[in-house]
Formats: C-alpha cells, sequence, structure tokens
C-alpha cells in the first residue's frame, strides 16, 4: 500500500491511501497457464487418421479420459494409439475401462465405410457387454438452418 503526501510536503494523520493493485505477476501466471495448455492439449487427442464424416447435431461434453475406439477405413480397429486385432476386442476394452461395462465407448468410423462394417462393430461391441457407445463425428453447421434445433 502506498501513501499520498500533501504537496505542500507537510504530513497529515488522514493521509489518503492508493489502492494500487500490480497485475503483473498475475499476468504472467496466465500466460504461463495459456502455454502450458496450448501444449498439452494437442498431445491428448486421438491421432488415428480417419475421415469422420459430419452432424449438426449439438455437441456432448466429452469426459476426462474418453475411451476411444477407431474403425478405419481399412477395416482395423485401434483402441486410442494402440492397433488391436478383431479378437482382442473384450480384452483390450475390459482392461482400459479397469472391467467397467458401463464405460462409455467413443466410437469413431470412415465415413467412407459401408453400414455392414459398422454393424458388424457395434455387434461385437454389444457381445463383449458394452452397450454404452456413442459415435463421434465432425461438427457442421447446418447451410439451410434444418436440423439446427436437433437434440
Amino acid at each position: 500500500m502506498a501513501f499520498a503526501m500533501r504537496p505542500d510536503g507537510g504530513e497529515d494523520d488522514a493521509d489518503d491511501a492508493l489502492a494500487e493493485i500490480n497485475v503483473t505477476p498475475f499476468i504472467d501466471v496466465i500466460l504461463v497457464l495459456l502455454i502450458v495448455f496450448m501444449i498439452a492439449a494437442p498431445l491428448a487427442t486421438v491421432s488415428v487418421p480417419v475421415d469422420l464424416p459430419a452432424s449438426t447435431a449439438a455437441a456432448q461434453p466429452a469426459p476426462t479420459e474418453p475411451i476411444v475406439l477407431t474403425l478405419d477405413a481399412e477395416r482395423a480397429l485401434s483402441l486410442g494409439e494402440t492397433a488391436i486385432a478383431r479378437a482382442d476386442l473384450a480384452t483390450a476394452l475390459d482392461a482400459a475401462t479397469a472391467g467397467d461395462r458401463e464405460a462409455r465407448v467413443f466410437l469413431r468410423a470412415d465415413q467412407g465405410l459401408p453400414y455392414r462394417a459398422l454393424m458388424d462393430l457395434l455387434d461385437d461391441l454389444r457381445a463383449a457387454g458394452y452397450l454404452r457407445v456413442a459415435l463421434a463425428g465432425l461438427e457442421t453447421v447446418p447451410a439451410d438452418g434444418v436440423g439446427a434445433d436437433r437434440p
């Protein structure tokens, strides 16, 4: 806290206190946090290349550690960044979810795949006991406004 001096140089018991806050340390901390999050955010995403279809549905919040299952254009499966065989799907999901069959599995599938390939994967997930499946897609803005109010 700083005190103001009277212009005539005299001192008074009722000196006015100047309320000044130094925001420089606060700005420094915010900038450091911004840099940390800018570096960490790309590392937390799945980088298996897949051509996702677009959707105009409202986005839902993602969990902190999502379980992402990817079916690419060659029908190869990946759990997160790790490629897995179709026969090892149940075992890999049990290891990723610690046996929690109520965990939500985010499914990313290439838009060029036939519908049958996606249905076969959904059947395999159901047989493994994972019924909470969320389909992932790209967000788009509808050109004519149709579908913008869908949940």
